[in-house]
Parts: structure tokens; sequence; C-alpha cells
């Protein structure tokens, strides 16, 4: 990246200039992501359109809108697996020696593994249970919780994939960051 000072010179703020978008540095989650968030927009302003312009409240928007969202939190968990930006406490990593942060940075990875694979299997067993159809929609709510499961099978591979990663290089985000 790089930086230029503001033309008068008299600020501290700099502008940073994005880098050219690269197509390969996101993930098929991320794409799928954006596509349900844009439906997800769709569907709000369908919904903002009919009660406020045309006086009449579509009754399946607010339903849909509110699965669309769990969707785009659920899918949008794996892309934070693949850059390794879930919540941690880095303030211990820090006064640990070397060889204790290590070891802590791989017992937290599987920690992320089982948990992930805990909730596949439970969302999945959840799923197969839910006989019940959506309110506004003859739409089984099953289908809510197979793509909530999808989701955490895509946080699985991804927590998998960082592990290895972490692994193989012998160092994690949390010990790299300063």
């Amino acid at each position: 990246m790089t930086t230029e000072k503001w033309p008068d010179g008299d600020s501290g703020f700099q502008i940073e200039e994005d880098d050219a978008f690269e197509w390969r540095d996101y993930g098929v989650e991320d794409y799928a992501t954006l596509v349900v968030f844009w439906v997800l927009a769709l569907d709000v302003f369908v919904q903002f359109f009919s009660r406020y312009v045309l006086g009449n409240s579509i009754a399946w928007t607010e339903e849909i809108a509110r699965y669309l969202l769990v969707m785009v939190g659920f899918m949008g968990g794996a892309m934070t697996v693949r850059k390794g930006s879930q919540i941690a406490v880095e303030f211990f990593y820090r006064y640990m020696p070397l060889w204790m942060a290590r070891t802590a940075s791989t017992l937290v990875d599987l920690v992320n593994i089982a948990f992930f694979a805990a909730m596949v299997w439970l969302t999945f067993n959840l799923s197969s249970l839910t006989t019940a159809l959506m309110a506004s929609v003859d739409i089984p709510k099953s289908y809510l919780y197979y793509i909530v499961m999808l989701g955490f099978v895509l946080m699985l591979v991804r927590a998998v994939q960082l592990a290895i990663r972490h692994w193989h290089s012998g160092s994690s985000e949390l010990l790299d960051s300063p």
C-alpha cells in the first residue's frame, strides 16, 4: 500500500490507497455470503417499499429477512475462521515463554476444531428432527438449520486448514501480533 500526505501537508492524516482487487484473495464463503447479503438487502428493500410506499406490508419479507441474516452470520463466521480473526485473549501470549505460547495456540486450534465438529453434529441432528414449516411461507425450517450446519462445516474446514498452517509454520496470528 502506498500513502500520500494531504495536499496542504499540514495534516497528520495519511490516505491509504487500496490495492487492486484480486479475486483469489477471497474464499468461496466470501462470495456466497456476499450473494446472501445482497438478497437480504433486496428483501429489506421490498419490505420497506411495500410497507411505506404501497401502504401494505408483504408478510413473508420480515421472516425471510430474519433467516437471511442468520445465514449471513453463520456463513460469515467461516470468513473469520479462515483469516484467524476470531476474538482471542492475546495478552497472555505476550508474557508466556515461546514453547508455552505455541502449546496454548495448538490447544486453542484443537478446541476450535472440536467445537465446530460438535456443532456440525448437533445442527445435523436438530435439522433432521425439525418438521415445522416457516410461519409465512411453506418452507421447512429444517432448511435453515441445514444452512447453519453448512456454516459450521465451512468453519470446521477452515479451522482444520488454519491449524495445519499454524502447525507447519510454527506460529499463529496470536503469536505474531505486536
